[in-house]
């Protein structure tokens, strides 16, 4: 039985910052695919819709479903929760209603047959399902370190091969180019994980790729080192990366090091923005959002940059810092570890 599939955003909460209330969260990336894309394979089927802020109304990017507020729907079908990676295929659903559980925690619900979902039902029949259940954007990046390699295994597929003056560390078994253009003197180290090139990729002389890791399609990799990345279509990307997700778009086309960050579509970093992603102190890394403080309880984490944020030149990220949805950072070399959407110039 096929079933139609919704995904559902929650209500904002600061661990989402900043993009929280700016795109829906299903179109956030969690290792090589974004959300949406997850519980799609999940399903079996394409997104009809997402259920988000009423703000985000007819919000759309390319292969967005239409975006509106909470309604009833006919089943059969699944609404997923926009904070859950799935993994794999969903199993055998049943023909009432019913919710998805991953670890005791609810992640979706559905109905069966001649049934309708209008909301969360407690009491439905529990399946439990395979994933990774996010707490906050900071999550993507464990969701990435879980996720990233057997996505990419995933995706290697048949390869174009490897062009003259190509460096290989490890089987080339485990790199795949998909009509992807690399210029001679690139480093491939595959040796702890696989790695993927999406088409119409672009690798420059003076990079070093170290899988696992995937470049999105019409992605532009300059120079540099880079490592246990997911970047997505259309970035720039220059200098050292690590353990980063790109969600698409977006420009980095200088050096500096950007390490344990989600950097969103449309960001642009100005020559020389680096990152710390680890305390002196080698704790966990705490977030202040807007004067709330949230534990991750990841010890290393970079920065979270919202959809058309910039830095100038030389800027200098402190550990665990967050910029807002379209803010400007240019006064000051170090600026606060919030600054607010469309702040200009500094925090506020």
């Amino acid at each position: 039985m096929s079933h139609a599939l919704y995904l559902l955003d929650p209500d904002p909460t600061p661990a989402w910052a900043p993009f929280a209330g700016a795109r829906p969260l299903c179109e956030l990336r969690a290792g090589a695919h974004l959300i949406r894309e997850r519980w799609e394979t999940f399903v079996g089927a394409e997104a009809a819709g997402i259920f988000a802020l009423p703000h985000l109304a007819g919000f759309t990017e390319p292969g967005v479903p239409p975006v509106g507020a909470r309604q009833p729907v006919n089943g059969p079908v699944v609404i997923g929760s926009s904070t859950f990676a799935p993994c794999g295929l969903a199993p055998a659903l049943p023909d009432g209603a019913f919710r998805l559980t991953s670890g005791g925690i609810t992640v979706g619900w559905g109905a069966g047959p001649g049934g309708t979902w209008d909301g969360p039902q407690p009491h439905a029949t529990a399946v439990d399902v395979p994933g990774m259940v996010l707490h906050g954007v900071y999550d993507l990046l464990p969701a990435l370190e879980r996720l990233l390699a057997d996505d990419v295994r995933a995706l290697l597929g048949d390869s174009d091969p490897l062009p003259a003056g190509s460096i290989v560390l490890g089987d080339p078994a485990a790199i795949a180019m998909h009509d992807a253009a690399v210029e001679p003197g690139v480093v491939f180290d595959v040796r702890n994980g696989p790695l993927v090139l999406e088409s119409g990729a672009e690798v420059r002389s003076g990079s070093r790729l170290e899988g696992p890791l995937w470049i999105g399609s019409n992605a532009h990799v300059l120079g540099g080192p880079v490592r246990a990345c997911a970047i997505g279509p259309r970035v720039n990307a220059r200098g050292e990366l690590s353990h980063c997700v790109f969600l698409g778009y977006g420009n980095k086309a200088h050096d500096g090091f950007v390490g344990h960050s989600v950097i969103g579509r449309w960001a642009n970093l100005g020559a020389g923005t680096v990152t710390s992603n680890l305390k002196n102190t080698y704790g966990r890394v705490r977030l202040d959002i807007g004067g709330t403080m949230l534990e991750t309880g990841l010890q290393f984490l970079g920065s979270l940059v919202g959809d058309h944020a910039k830095t100038a030149i030389g800027t200098l990220l402190s550990t665990g810092t967050v910029i807002g949805t379209g803010a400007n950072v240019f006064e000051g070399v170090r600026p606060p570890k919030y600054v607010p959407p469309f702040a200009w110039g500094g925090g506020g």
